[in-house]
């Protein structure tokens, strides 16, 4: 793997490095593991790069500020139209921009120098974050408007998400790549929790256009992390040659790299197994209303939408028990085996505490999951696919749960919630170890 280190002014000096056995592995020292709690906490040497320090902490910025603008856009729908209809329709015109400019974004990725685009994206989401507060400032109560907003912003989160993943492999050295994927995972998953709790906190406060334009605020901190990073332009000489293509045919050419190099293959079928047959979110507003309704409508509901994201910042902060793990393919099919047993559990669940465990327990697994299927996308590319495979995986996590949605709603109206969660938890499971079976290269997969 050709990963371009930084300069030594950009690694802040440290004590002796106790972690490292020098010499060991395929060009990446073997960790040594660390004394007594420290194997069990989350490995934060990455951070220790001063470039990867100002991406992640432009993460952690925009995590939370993300998500305030992702309550406050079908909040507003809702309360213009009073149909959760709308709000769908809203949701699907922003995952098509998303799905195009994300294949389009990696190429792009490819083509260019990184942090550029990452600048130019990010202006672009701040514009409209801007604009969302203006039109909501100005009480415009359009519904058209807003989709169009939203539909510009998806697009340009399509193109920016590409660039700011497949940077990070240049940025830390190879040994650490998985403690640098469980940094920027556990970021994220905080963001889900807090973000929405600080909106409902805010909104009967200050009103929904504050929201917009605390978004639009953490975005200008984004903006000077971004540019403090150092240059990241291609490696290859062919890359950089073709800057001005950028077309489809690139797109295609990302498809056949992953056809052809079956370790990829298989952590993108990894992923869409689990999401796709195992993530039941659909059905929550149904459980809580009939089997969890003893304890509450809306606090279980709460309860059902915070478990995973609980479960994968616990496993995030935890993640020194995994992140140095050798065999990642195997820690991939292990972690999907185990997500898909606990979704099993939950459907089985009637009391609400162990349904919340054993979603608890899915969202730890879903932490390793992510954690070793980003590395493997980082480790097994090389860089001037990265950015295709980038967009790949953000069309894979973004297209994943909504199919799931369709298909576990449905399921659910025909067989009922318990049923439809308990079969595809226990589908998730078989099909993952029917995957290690059939393709052992990726079950013996180290980087």
């Amino acid at each position: 793997m050709e990963t371009a280190r930084s300069s030594d002014d950009d690694i802040e000096p440290t004590a002796a490095d106790d972690d490292a056995v020098p010499g060991a592995g395929d060009g990446a020292p073997a960790p040594r593991p660390r004394p007594g709690w420290r194997r069990w906490v989350m490995d934060t040497r990455p951070l220790r790069h001063r470039p990867f320090r100002r991406l992640w902490s432009s993460t952690t910025v925009t995590a939370i500020g993300s998500q305030l603008t992702a309550v406050a856009v079908p909040k507003q729908i809702y309360d213009i139209t009073g149909s959760s209809a709308w709000v769908g329709y809203a949701s699907f015109a922003g995952l098509i921009p998303l799905v195009v400019f994300a294949l389009w974004g990696g190429v792009v990725a490819d083509r260019m120098d990184r942090r550029t685009l990452m600048l130019v994206t990010n202006v672009g989401i701040a514009v409209t974050s801007v604009l969302f507060w203006a039109q909501s400032f100005a009480g415009l109560d359009s519904v058209a408007v807003l989709i169009v907003l939203l539909a510009a912003q998806q697009g340009f989160f399509g193109m920016n998400s590409p660039a700011r993943n497949a940077s990070v492999a240049r940025l830390v050295p190879a040994d650490e790549l998985p403690a640098a994927s469980a940094l920027q995972s556990t970021v994220a998953q905080t963001g889900m929790i807090l973000g929405p709790l600080l909106a409902g906190a805010l909104i009967p406060v200050l009103g929904l256009p504050a929201l917009y334009l605390i978004d639009a605020v953490a975005l200008c901190v984004t903006l000077w992390a971004v540019w403090r990073l150092p240059a990241l332009p291609p490696l290859t000489e062919g890359a950089t040659g073709g800057a001005r293509r950028g077309g489809w045919r690139d797109v295609a050419d990302g498809f056949r790299y992953i056809a052809t190099h079956r370790v990829l293959l298989m952590s993108f079928l990894a992923d869409i197994i689990a999401m796709v047959f195992g993530m039941p979110r659909a059905l929550f507003p149904q459980l809580a209303s009939h089997t969890y309704a003893p304890w509450g409508e809306g606090f279980a509901l709460g309860l059902l939408f915070a478990a995973i994201p609980l479960g994968a910042v616990a496993g995030g902060l935890l993640s020194g028990t995994f992140s140095r793990a050798r065999r990642h393919g195997l820690m991939v099919i292990a972690a999907v085996v185990a997500w898909g047993v606990a979704i099993t559990g939950f459907g089985l669940s009637l009391n609400l505490w162990w349904a919340v465990a054993f979603l608890a327990l899915a969202g730890v697994a879903d932490m390793v999951s992510m954690v070793f299927r980003g590395t493997i996308l980082q480790a097994a590319a090389t860089d001037d696919m990265r950015g295709r495979m980038q967009g790949v995986f953000t069309v894979v996590v973004a297209g994943g749960p909504r199919i799931a949605d369709l298909l576990h709603g449905t399921a659910g109206s025909l067989f009922g919630a318990r049923a439809a969660v308990a079969a595809g938890g226990l589908l998730v499971a078989v099909s993952a170890l029917g995957l290690a079976v059939a393709v052992p290269a990726f079950r013996r997969y180290t980087p």
